[in-house]
């Protein structure tokens, strides 16, 4: 469909980071899913974004599933009907829209096949609290140097996650930003937690009360631990690593400027 995630994006080489369990790859605009054929949800995700050539374009493109991968190992339209259920963009669709309109196009209609897609409680998908604005802030903050970041974004495949008309839904989410500071290459890690938001003892989603999920700065290698997904060179990148970093355990985020960049 497309040639996908850029490992070669930073002037730094940023492999894509890999599961430990086999994965479908599927390549998009600008971006890349590797699909867990078990779970039917993506074990990583990961988009290059040109801060410096983003563009407002308007809202297009309908959830479809993706035609190259059987329909059954899609989470697809049958798990968000009647329910508190969002369709979760796991790429953000403004992400990949940069550059060329027609191809910005292209590339933020492309976020809406659902193997980009995870269940998410409405609050948490539809808050405009500190998770859906991370990577702004980390492209706000990049825009002194190189103007680019990769993201890589899934959610943490849990053996705990809670059963759900025929898939698991993910309790919690991981996120790793990177780009090119003026030292070399730079990450940050975060984790957010939906737990209080999902309830599924009788197969239905419970109405969470809003604002009921939290939100971490974690170190890298605690989200390679959690997802045992090899992080490759973001692990030894990651800002909490360095000596000036002020703690390296899980920090709840209150607000942006609790965020070590």
């Amino acid at each position: 469909m497309a040639d996908g995630y850029d490992l070669d994006f930073l002037p730094t080489r940023v492999p894509l980071p890999r599961p430990a369990q086999d994965a479908t790859e599927l390549t998009y605009p600008r971006f890349t899913v590797l699909l867990d054929r078990d779970r039917r949800l993506a074990s990583v995700t990961g988009v290059n974004i040109d801060g410096a050539l983003l563009r407002e374009l308007p809202r297009t493109g309908e959830w479809r599933l993706d035609p190259r991968i059987d329909d059954e190992l899609q989470t697809g339209p049958d798990v968000y009907a009647r329910n508190d259920l969002d369709r979760g963009h796991l790429v953000r669709r403004r992400d990949p829209g940069w550059g060329d309109a027609d191809e910005a196009r292209d590339a933020t209609e492309a976020t809406f096949f659902y193997p980009n897609a995870a269940p998410q409680a409405a609050g948490f998908n539809q808050s405009k609290d500190l998770w859906l604005g991370l990577e702004d802030h980390v492209i706000e903050y990049a825009e002194t140097t190189d103007q680019r970041v990769s993201v890589f974004t899934a959610p943490v495949l849990g053996d705990d996650d809670p059963p759900y008309r025929g898939i698991r839904i993910p309790l919690r989410f991981w996120k790793i930003a990177a780009w090119q500071a003026p030292d070399g290459l730079s990450a940050a890690g975060f984790v957010l937690d939906q737990s209080e938001l999902v309830d599924t003892p009788d197969g239905l989603l419970a109405a969470p009360p809003l604002g009921a999920f939290r939100t971490f700065q974690v170190p890298v290698a605690e989200i390679a631990r959690v997802t045992k997904v090899d992080v490759g060179p973001l692990l030894d990148a990651d800002v909490l690593a360095r000596p000036s970093a002020r703690s390296t355990e899980w920090r709840p985020l209150a607000s942006a400027s609790d965020i070590t960049l």
